[in-house]
C-alpha cells in the first residue's frame, strides 16, 4: 500500500471508460464534534479508491474504508471507540457545473486527505457513545450510571414551598 495525502490521477494515463482500483493508505486529521476531539484510528487508514475516466475527461470516485474514532463517551466521558464504514463517491467532470465540480480534485490531483477526513465526518454516528445503550452520568453526583449499579440513588430535596411548615414545633 502506499501512503498519500495527494494522489496524481494523471499518472494513471485512463482511457473514456477505463478504471483502477487504488489500495492507500492516508492519515485522516481529527475530528471536533461537540466540542470534543476524537483521533481516526487506525492511523494511517488502509482506503480504496476506485477511479473511473469519464467521457468529457472527468472522473467519477469512490472511496471506501472502515474506521473507528477514539475519545470521549458523550454520555459519560468513559473512552470510547465506536467502528463504523466509509463509502464517499465523488464526480468531477470539467465544465459540467458545480454539482459536477469535486472539491477534492484540483486537475489531475485528487487530494485524498482532505476527502476521507470529510467522508469520516459523514459517515461517524451522530453520537460517540462508549456502549449503545449508555446511560451516562448521573445528574445528581455525576458518577457514570453504567458502573454505579442499581442501588445508586439520591434522596429528593424537600419541596421549599413547604419550609415555613418545617418550622413548625408541633410537640
Amino acid at each position: 500500500m502506499t501512503r498519500t495525502d495527494i494522489f496524481d490521477l494523471g499518472g494513471l494515463r485512463l482511457s473514456s471508460g477505463e478504471g483502477r482500483r487504488l489500495e492507500l493508505e492516508v492519515v485522516a486529521d481529527p475530528l471536533e464534534l461537540a466540542g470534543a476531539t476524537y483521533r481516526v484510528l487506525p492511523a494511517p487508514a488502509p482506503v480504496i479508491v476506485d477511479v473511473s475516466r469519464t467521457t468529457g475527461g472527468g472522473y467519477a470516485l469512490r472511496l471506501r474504508a472502515s474506521a473507528s474514532l477514539q475519545g470521549p463517551c458523550m454520555r459519560c466521558l468513559q473512552a470510547a471507540q465506536p467502528c463504523f464504514e466509509i463509502d464517499a463517491r465523488e464526480v468531477d467532470l470539467p465544465g459540467g457545473g458545480e454539482e459536477l465540480d469535486s472539491p477534492y480534485v484540483q486537475g489531475e490531483l485528487l487530494d485524498v486527505r482532505s476527502w476521507a477526513h470529510d467522508a469520516v465526518a459523514l459517515a461517524a454516528p451522530g453520537q460517540v457513545l462508549c456502549e449503545p445503550g449508555c446511560p451516562g452520568l448521573c445528574p445528581v453526583c455525576a458518577v457514570a450510571l453504567a458502573s454505579a449499579g442499581p442501588e445508586h440513588h439520591h434522596d429528593r430535596e424537600p419541596d421549599p414551598r413547604w419550609a415555613k411548615l418545617r418550622e413548625l414545633d408541633l410537640s
